[in-house]
């Protein structure tokens, strides 16, 4: 039987790029596992989810996701661009 484990899980391309060690690496992952469990984080992607589900675009593939702008409120936006926008330092480019 194939794994379904992620072989890539843990193995980013920007921890090559940001030339990352192992230890480093390993250091970022065990941070990132507490900051994500934080209550504020959890707030934060619960609210997501909800509105995510009453605009009826949760798991429905249509490539849709709420994005919460710079003001606070939530927009509609497509998930590549709300999601890589994680990678210029949080900077908008559209809220």
């Amino acid at each position: 039987m194939k794994s379904r484990k992620n072989k890539l899980a843990g193995k980013h391309p920007s921890y090559e790029k940001a030339g990352l060690s192992d230890k480093a690496i390993k250091n970022k992952i065990e941070y990132d596992k507490k900051y994500h469990a934080t209550p504020e984080r959890k707030k934060y992607r619960a609210e997501l989810n909800k509105a995510n589900k009453e605009l009826g675009t949760y798991g429905n593939g249509d490539g849709k996701d709420m994005s919460h702008t710079k003001s606070g409120s939530l927009v509609r936006e497509r998930m590549k661009t709300n999601r890589a926008r994680n990678g210029r330092s949080g900077r908008s480019t559209k809220k």
